[in-house]
């Protein structure tokens, strides 16, 4: 990789319900794909400062972050994409930013095989961060 080379990093939230189904937000631009929580790093913020940044910037929460379970490198997007465990209090209330149009906990198992492993090897979380590559 040359030092002009562009390359993305990204934090994102993998946040339960009671249930254990995963918030997930809608996107308005691109495919409108569902996602986790959370987005690109801006210069200068570590993985965490992104992370909180962008909680706060997409569902108006803070977080707490509990570890970090995963790293994967996507390559249609050449990023690695950094993924958290994290907690928002039951009291919280949801108030999207304008990039998404809707939120909803949702099951694992009706993720993308992706987000099915990201999340499942976040949650069965062994004090091991892991790594993958799609």
């Amino acid at each position: 990789m040359a030092f002009e080379d562009t390359f993305r990093l990204s934090s994102h939230a993998v946040i339960t319900n009671d249930k254990l189904e995963v918030l997930v937000l809608k996107a308005n631009y691109g495919d409108g794909h569902w996602g986790l929580p959370g987005g690109a790093l801006e210069p200068g913020e570590t993985i965490h400062e992104a992370l909180l940044r962008e909680c706060r910037e997409e569902i108006n929460c803070e977080i707490t972050i509990e570890y970090l379970s995963g790293v994967y490198y996507h390559s249609a997007y050449n990023s690695q994409a950094f993924i958290f465990r994290c907690n928002i209090t039951a009291q919280a209330v949801i108030e999207l930013s304008n990039e998404h149009t809707q939120f909803k906990y949702q099951s694992i198992e009706s993720m993308s095989a992706v987000q099915q492993k990201r999340v499942k090897e976040c949650l069965a979380f062994k004090r091991v961060v892991v790594s993958a590559k799609f």
